[in-house]
């Protein structure tokens, strides 16, 4: 169940959404379908989220999600041009409006040479952002605060359309 600040921005979404009839889908790495699972604590999110994948490794991203071999050889799995192409990836996929993409390490040691607690978020619709993260603390900890600034970054998109 969501924290009551995290809830407050998942039902404030997914009513922004439905108002405009748009839809949402997410594309997940290192959160392995914790942002979904976070959107769809929410009654009434039916309504506006389509669905997601978990494309953990980079192999899934490319077949999946159609992120580019030379995207993840050049820039690294966890980078913003990977988020970003996760993102639209998806939001192909499943036709949705938006959608949102997370990639990063977490933890508890580097992987390829990327630091724990390193993450991007990707969010790719009528408005396209990205954030990135440096965080601290355990995997759990990374995870989580992963989802929280994804729908926090996607709530403050959606206040300003």
């Amino acid at each position: 169940m969501p924290t009551h600040a995290i809830g407050r921005e998942v039902q404030e979404i997914i009513s922004l959404l439905a108002s405009h009839d748009q839809t949402l889908s997410t594309a997940e790495s290192l959160t392995g379908g914790g942002l979904g699972a976070m959107i769809t604590s929410v009654a009434g999110a039916s309504t506006i989220y389509s669905g997601g994948v978990i494309a953990y490794n980079s192999q899934m991203k490319e077949s999946i999600l159609g992120v580019s071999h030379a995207d993840i050889e050049n820039f690294g799995v966890v980078s913003e041009e990977v988020a970003m192409a996760m993102a639209l990836g998806v939001a192909s996929k499943f036709s949705s409006t938006w959608a949102i993409a997370t990639t990063g390490v977490a933890g508890p040691g580097p992987s390829q040479g990327v630091s724990p607690g390193t993450v991007w978020i990707g969010i790719s619709g009528p408005v396209v952002h990205s954030t990135y993260l440096e965080l601290d603390g355990d995997r759990q900890s990374v995870q989580n605060a992963t989802i929280a600034s994804a729908i926090s970054a996607f709530a403050r998109i959606l206040r300003t359309q």
